[in-house]
């Protein structure tokens, strides 16, 4: 069964930094196209990011965002930097494909 843990969400200022894990386990991400995803209040869920050699990104977060992976830790990371309030969402990770089940995702929370 595979189970997917974000963490490294929290309160953060507009403009500052922030970097959110997601470890995977049950399976091997080597090679799946790996994604970041949020929701905001009221809205529909969105891909913000994903990886799979390259990269792409939503853009929105584009120039402020960057996804990476560790194939052997069976992780994957968002670092998102100069955050707005509109960033503020539950940050899920997920592939692409929508594979698994979600976790319970990272809340991110941009205020001043």
């Amino acid at each position: 069964q595979v189970r997917v843990v974000e963490s490294g969400g929290g309160l953060v200022q507009p403009g500052g930094p922030l970097r959110l894990s997601c470890a995977v386990s049950g399976t091997k991400i080597r090679y799946s196209n790996m994604a970041w995803f949020r929701q905001a209040p009221g809205a529909q869920r969105e891909l913000v990011a994903s990886i799979y050699g390259s990269t792409t990104y939503a853009d929105s977060v584009k120039g402020r965002a960057t996804i990476s992976r560790d194939n052997v830790k069976n992780t994957v990371e968002l670092q998102m930097d100069s955050l707005k309030p509109d960033d503020t969402a539950v940050y899920y990770c997920n592939t692409k494909g929508l594979s698994w089940d979600w976790g319970q995702g990272a809340q991110v929370t941009v205020s001043s």
